[in-house]
């Protein structure tokens, strides 16, 4: 059986499939004890509800919305091979927590490997780097920009769970409203005020951390 693949924050506004909508805690239990089975319909319905928590932490590990990507896409394979492993009345709140374990060593491995491919390569020809690096005219700006991208990841990963977890899947997923609070059970009322903190907390922690160079 061929996995389920994984939806990630890039696909753009879609249609909201029906299995979308405010879930019944009853209908995720079904939908998780179904998957246990190896009904594939059933864990990609998982996947549709889970797929922006999924990415906007892996983001938050990889720093960069491509490696995020497929961060997230392994997680959902490894998930879905061992998904008959979740204990029986798993919940949706602890499938959560599953794929971020997973999420969480499926970064760790990549990090090895990538730190594995760099020590093959260190002795790369410093001319050529430096030509590569000095190529085109927008050379600075864009590392001015990823420079700013990786301040801004660092003081987010610094925020307390409940704000980071909320501006990631926001402004890094993508996400409405709408999915955030159901993603983690949050009211409208509850969402908005923990989206003003967040943003106020991580302009200060901005304002207070000095820009590279400075």
């Amino acid at each position: 059986m061929n996995p389920p693949a994984a939806t990630t924050a890039d696909d753009g506004p879609q249609e909201r499939a029906p299995d979308e909508r405010a879930p019944d805690p009853g209908d995720e239990r079904l939908l998780i004890a179904l998957s246990r089975t190896g009904d594939r319909a059933a864990f990609e319905s998982l996947v549709r509800r889970t797929a922006r928590l999924v990415y906007a932490r892996a983001y938050l590990e990889a720093g960069d919305a491509h490696r995020a990507e497929d961060l997230a896409q392994e997680t959902f394979l490894t998930a879905w091979r061992s998904v008959a492993q979740l204990a029986p009345g798993t919940d949706a709140a602890g499938v959560r927590a599953w794929l971020l374990s997973i999420l969480r060593t499926t970064a760790i491995d990549a990090a090895r490997h990538d730190n594995r491919k760099k020590r093959r390569h260190v002795r790369a020809d410093a001319d050529e780097l430096l030509g590569v690096a000095d190529r085109g005219p927008t050379a600075p700006q864009a590392l001015q920009r990823d420079e700013q991208r990786q301040r801004v990841l660092h003081a987010l990963r610094e925020l307390p769970d409940e704000y980071r977890q909320v501006l990631a899947l926001r402004y890094l997923a993508g996400a409405d409203h709408d999915a955030i609070g159901r993603q983690l059970a949050l009211t409208n009322g509850s969402l908005r005020g923990l989206l003003h903190r967040g943003l106020a907390l991580l302009r200060k922690k901005l304002a207070d951390e000095p820009a590279a160079g400075t």
